[in-house]
């Protein structure tokens, strides 16, 4: 027993020198931490339970049967984030550059049941040169496998995906399905097709980063949600995101303890909205002042900057929070603003993550170049997305909620719990102006002086429709507040609705409009 006791050791010392010393030196010099020194930085230290450390490839084209590696370029098990289980897999880029073979693919594919069964989040660490060109078809059947996990586990755990080299071709298609995805600056990058692919094809001369870094994704598509400037960063950034999130879709956010004795009135709020209606403001300070410890973890930072999307703490509850920035484009929603909104509350919606709304929108964004690329059933999405979900819903209109935009932020008629506006909200089917010009055109045309009367009604029709009272008559508004009770109003609120039951009618899925 003592001489097969030291032999299982002597395996997996060789197992865990991945590559070899040569390419592990090679990996550092890029700037890139090795699989095994992701996982550990990952998770909480001495959880990581590895499990398939022998498996090695079954090909023996191209030279291959001369060639094997234990884990196969793969290294797949479990531990803890937190204190609470996750699955995590991360490619050893120092075995066949990470690439997929059928083998890696059964590694992924069996972690993934597993995480499915045990209900828990799955961490995937991508660093791959994509399929192992020398098994053909049976590497793409792989991906395909892990596809289908991916769609199935969709809403049922959270998936998160952390790219830390390369992502192309098939490769990329998996972490797009998934919930959130990382990238970490100057050493990863996806792309459907490589800069080489696209010079022959469009004769675009274009570099790696540009075409697919994370900046690019972070700013440009929207395919990344966070960009970070290291991997340490990327690995602490993922561990951020599981203080919000659950374990699965039947399981709560984690809580916080909360003394609820402290005074949550905030003053500073009553000063932050200009008095002049089409002065900018910046709703992130907003959303600072209302939140646990001011402490926001925002998702998207860079990308719609019109829309901000994040995770935050009310009263120790974790909750998804969508604002209007009045900042950028005064507001107003667009394609990239909707579908990044549309995305984010869904899933919270899956995974009973409470969700505020602190809007401030003048509308949609008006132009040949919105219309022609579907503003229609882009804005329909992130209608749809509030419409459908049934967790906890709460709006604060800070100020304008004009036309279709004010019923799309989370309205009481498509089942906002709890409305509530401040004084300087104005709720109106579209701004003074506008409305003015259409509604006394006539007047204004026999005036002596037009823009003198125009101003004139503008201000009548502010006084008397652009405020939150008419609205609050019909309880469409739940309470018109004071700015700086905002913070007890949610607390308060976010608690009377832990015990909230809605449901959606019985169906085998909605059809969203994509």
């Amino acid at each position: 027993m003592k001489e097969n006791i030291e032999k299982l050791r002597k395996l997996r010392e060789e197992a865990k020198l991945g590559g070899g010393e040569k390419r592990i030196a090679k990996q550092h010099e890029k700037g890139k931490l090795t699989a095994r020194e992701r996982i550990d930085l990952l998770l909480d230290e001495g959880t990581f339970e590895e499990i398939d450390i022998f498996v090695t490839h079954r090909s023996s084209d191209f030279g291959l049967d001369k060639q094997k590696y234990f884990t196969d370029g793969v290294i797949t098990g479990f531990g803890k984030i937190h204190g609470r289980p996750v699955a995590v897999f991360s490619q050893d880029f120092t075995i066949f550059g990470g690439s997929l073979s059928e083998a890696h693919a059964e590694k992924i594919v069996k972690l993934m049941d597993m995480a499915m069964k045990l209900g828990i989040p799955i961490i995937g660490l991508n660093d791959s040169g994509g399929a192992r060109i020398q098994e053909g078809v049976v590497s793409l059947g792989g991906y395909a496998d892990i596809f289908l996990r991916n769609t199935l586990a969709s809403g049922v755990i959270p998936q998160i995906s952390a790219i830390l080299g390369p992502s192309a071709g098939g490769a990329v298609y998996s972490p797009a399905i998934t919930d959130f995805i990382f990238m970490a600056r100057g050493t990863s990058y996806m792309f459907v097709t490589g800069p080489n692919v696209v010079k022959t094809v469009t004769h675009e001369e274009v570099s790696f980063e540009d075409l697919g870094g994370a900046e690019t994704h972070a700013v440009k598509s929207g395919v990344a949600h966070f960009a970070m400037d290291s991997e340490m960063e990327v690995l602490d950034g993922i561990r951020k995101l599981m203080e919000f999130i659950p374990q699965n879709w039947k399981d709560r956010p984690p809580e916080k303890e909360f003394d609820f004795s402290q005074n949550l009135i905030v003053p500073e709020l009553n000063e932050i909205v200009p008095d002049n209606p089409n002065k900018p403001y910046d709703m992130k300070r907003v959303i600072k002042l209302l939140v646990d410890d001011g402490e926001f973890f925002e998702v998207h930072k860079d990308f719609a900057e019109n829309i901000v999307v994040g995770f935050a703490r009310i009263g120790g509850v974790s909750v998804g929070i969508i604002a209007n920035q009045p900042a950028v484009l005064a507001g107003v929603l667009d394609i990239q603003s909707s579908r990044k909104a549309a995305r984010f509350v869904r899933f919270c919606d899956a995974f009973n993550i409470p969700l505020l709304v602190l809007e401030d929108v003048p509308g949609f964004l008006p132009g040949t170049d919105q219309e022609w690329n579907g503003i229609i059933t882009n804005g329909a999405k992130l209608l749809f997305a509030f419409s459908e979900a049934t967790v906890p819903k709460v709006t604060v209109i800070t100020r304008k909620a004009y036309g279709g935009a004010y019923d799309v932020m989370n309205s009481k008629h498509i089942r906002g719990d709890f409305n509530f506006a401040w004084p300087s909200a104005e709720i109106a089917v579209m701004g003074p102006k506008g409305a003015v010009e259409i509604l006394f055109k006539s007047q204004i045309e026999k005036s002596d002086d037009p823009q003198k009367k125009t101003e004139e009604l503008i201000e009548e029709y502010r006084k008397k429709f652009a405020n939150p009272y008419i609205a609050a008559m019909r309880g469409y508004v739940d309470d018109v507040i004071e700015p700086s009770e905002t913070r007890m109003r949610l607390v308060n609120a976010f608690q009377t609705l832990k015990t909230k039951v809605d449901k959606n009618p019985d169906k085998k899925h909605s059809n969203i409009p994509l």
